[in-house]
C-alpha cells in the first residue's frame, strides 16, 4: 500500500489578484508533490483561498458590493491561475466551504475543552493588512505612523476577545523544536523562530466583534474567529477532521505546509500550539520559502512593479515558467526575477541543451532510420560512461528534491543533459552515417536511453514539454521505477512504434517588446 504523502500552500488572501508570488509557492509545492506520486507515494495536495477577516470586509465596501459575492469573484481568480499553471491540486479549498465550517467549530471546542480558551478584554496594535496583533517591543515609527516588522500600518484596537492560553505553550513549543530540528525549514527561519518563543509568549486574542465575516465562535454569539484560527484550520478540512477515522485520515499529520517567510511564525507557533491543545499530532515540517523580487525589488503596488502572473505565462509559456522559478531561486531564499533572466535561462538550459538534444538525436532517427529505433551496433565505452553520468544526474535531482533543495536538484540535472550534449557532439553520429553505421546506431540508441531517463526525472518542473517528449519515443511509463527499467528499450524497438519527425518542443524565447 501506497505511502500517504501530504503537502500544501498557505491559503492565499484573495482581497486583490493573484500575483507572483502566489504563482511561485503553487509551482514549487505542485513540482514537489508531482515528484512524490513519480516516487509512489498516495499524494494529497491542496491549495486554495482564505476568504474571511476584516480586509476583505474593507476590501467589499470599497467596490460597493456584498462581501460573498467579492470572495466568490476573487476566489475564482486564484483558481483559474492553478488550473493555468497545471498545478495538480487535488482539492482547492476556501474558507466559505461548508466543512471548513464544521473543522474550525471542533478545533475550537477542543481547545476549550483543554481549558485553553478565556474571555477578556484585549487593547493593544493590529494590522489589518497582516491579519495580526503586535507587541509594543515589536513597532517602529513613531505618533500617527506606528508600523509592524513587515513595515503595514498599525491601528489601535479595543474590543471584548476570546484569548488562547498561548504562554502556556511557550516550553513545549521550544522542546518540539529541539527534539524535531527539521520542524522549522530552513535553517534561518528556525532560529528566528527559536528567538521569538525564547522571548517569551503572551496569550492571544482569538476573536473579533468588529465584524461578522467568519466563522461563529461556538456559543458565543457576536464573535468571529480570528483569522488565523479559521485559516490555519483548513490543513484540517483537508482531511476530514473532526472524523479522524475517514478516507483520508491517513492523510495526517501533513509532510509539508509549503508557506512564504512571512507568516511563519503563524504556523510555527500558533498552529502547533492549537494543535497540541487540541490533542492533535502535529505537522512534520514547517517550510518557509523567500520572496520574488522584481529586478532586486520587493513588489509593491505603489511602485508598480506587481506582475500578473497570467501575463507572464503568455508571454513565456507555463513549463518555462516553472523551469525558472525552480531552477532559478535557492530554495528557502530570495530571489529576483527579470524577462531578459527567464530568456537566457531557459534559452540556455532548455532550449539549447535539452531541447536541441531531442530535436536533433529525435529528428535524425526520424530521417535517416525511418523512425525505427536504433540497434545495438557497436558498443564502446564511452556509451556506458554516459549512461552512468545520466543515472548519477537522475539520481542528484533526486536527493535535491527529498532534501527540498530543488535548485540544486535541476542542476544536478543539468550535468546529465550538458554530458549528453558533450557525447552526441564527440560522437557526431551524422558523420558516423556514412563511415560507421554499426557505430552510429549505438549512438543514437545510447542517446535515446538517457533523453528518456532525463525526460521522466524532469517532469515535476516541466510536465507538459517532458510529457511531450516522453510522447515522441512512445514512453508511457513515467514513474521512478520507470527510469531504472533497462529492459524499456529492447521492448519498444521490438513493437511497432516509430519515431515521427519531431516538433521542437522547447522553442527559443523572444524577449516581449514591451520589456
Amino acid at each position: 500500500m501506497a505511502d500517504p504523502f501530504y503537502i500544501t500552500t498557505a491559503i492565499h488572501y484573495p482581497n486583490g489578484r493573484p500575483h507572483i508570488g502566489h504563482a511561485y509557492e503553487m509551482i514549487a509545492a505542485d513540482a514537489i508533490a508531482r515528484f512524490q506520486r513519480q516516487a509512489g507515494r498516495d499524494v494529497l495536495f491542496q491549495t486554495g483561498t482564505d476568504e474571511h477577516g476584516l480586509k476583505m470586509v474593507q476590501a467589499a465596501r470599497d467596490r460597493d458590493m456584498p462581501v460573498r459575492d467579492l470572495s466568490n469573484e476573487m476566489s475564482s481568480y486564484f483558481h483559474e491561475m492553478a488550473d493555468r499553471l497545471g498545478i495538480s491540486y487535488d482539492r482547492f479549498i476556501r474558507t466559505v466551504d461548508e466543512d471548513h465550517y464544521a473543522a474550525s467549530a471542533a478545533i475550537w471546542q477542543a481547545m476549550a475543552d483543554a481549558g485553553d480558551l478565556y474571555l477578556d478584554r484585549y487593547e493593544g496594535w493590529y494590522s489589518v493588512r497582516d491579519e495580526a496583533f503586535y507587541d509594543e517591543s515589536e513597532l517602529t515609527g513613531e505618533g500617527d505612523d506606528r508600523r509592524s516588522p513587515q513595515g503595514t500600518p498599525v491601528e489601535w484596537t479595543a474590543e471584548e476577545t476570546w484569548f488562547f492560553r498561548l504562554s502556556k505553550y511557550q516550553q513545549p513549543l521550544l522542546d518540539l523544536f529541539a527534539a524535531n530540528p527539521d520542524f522549522i525549514r530552513p535553517e534561518s527561519r528556525r532560529n528566528e523562530v527559536m528567538r521569538f518563543v525564547e522571548g517569551g509568549l503572551k496569550d492571544l486574542s482569538v476573536s473579533r466583534t468588529s465584524f461578522d465575516w467568519g466563522v461563529p465562535v461556538p456559543g458565543s454569539p457576536g464573535h468571529v474567529m480570528y483569522v488565523w484560527v479559521d485559516a490555519l484550520t483548513n490543513y484540517l478540512t483537508g482531511i476530514g477532521y473532526p472524523d479522524m477515522t475517514g478516507d483520508k485520515a491517513k492523510y495526517w499529520p501533513a509532510d509539508i505546509h509549503l508557506i512564504g517567510k512571512d507568516i511563519v511564525r503563524f504556523h510555527a507557533v500558533y498552529w502547533p500550539a492549537f494543535l497540541l491543545s487540541a490533542g492533535i499530532p502535529l505537522p512534520k515540517s514547517v517550510f518557509g520559502h523567500g520572496f520574488l523580487l522584481t529586478r532586486g525589488e520587493k513588489m509593491s503596488k505603489s511602485v508598480g512593479n506587481v506582475v500578473d502572473p497570467m501575463a507572464l505565462a503568455d508571454a513565456f509559456g507555463v513549463d518555462a515558467l516553472r523551469y525558472f522559478f525552480l531552477r532559478e531561486v535557492s530554495f528557502g531564499q530570495d530571489g529576483s526575477y527579470s524577462p531578459e533572466a527567464i530568456v537566457t535561462r531557459v534559452n540556455a538550459e532548455l532550449a539549447n541543451s535539452f531541447g536541441n538534444l531531442a530535436q536533433r538525436t529525435l529528428s535524425f532517427i526520424a530521417k535517416n532510420l525511418g523512425g525505427e529505433f536504433p540497434t545495438a551496433g557497436s558498443v564502446q565505452d564511452a556509451d556506458g560512461m554516459l549512461i552512468e553520468e545520466v543515472v548519477v544526474a537522475c539520481a542528484g535531482f533526486k536527493a535535491g528534491f527529498i532534501d527540498l533543495a530543488l535548485s540544486q536538484g535541476i542542476e544536478a540535472w543539468m550535468r546529465g543533459v550538458f554530458a549528453c550534449n558533450q557525447y552526441i557532439d564527440a560522437q557526431a553520429p551524422w558523420a558516423l552515417r556514412k563511415t560507421d553505421p554499426e557505430r552510429m546506431n549505438a549512438v543514437l540508441r545510447t542517446l535515446v536511453r538517457a533523453i528518456r531517463m532525463l525526460a521522466i526525472t524532469i517532469l515535476p518542473v516541466v510536465p507538459e514539454s517532458a510529457g511531450k517528449v516522453l510522447d515522441q519515443i512512445g514512453a508511457t511509463e513515467r514513474d521512478h521505477a520507470a527510469i531504472d527499467d533497462d529492459g524499456w528499450y529492447d521492448r519498444i524497438a521490438a513493437s511497432d512504434f516509430r519515431i515521427a519527425p519531431p516538433a521542437p518542443v522547447f522553442p527559443r524565447l523572444e524577449l516581449p517588446a514591451e520589456a
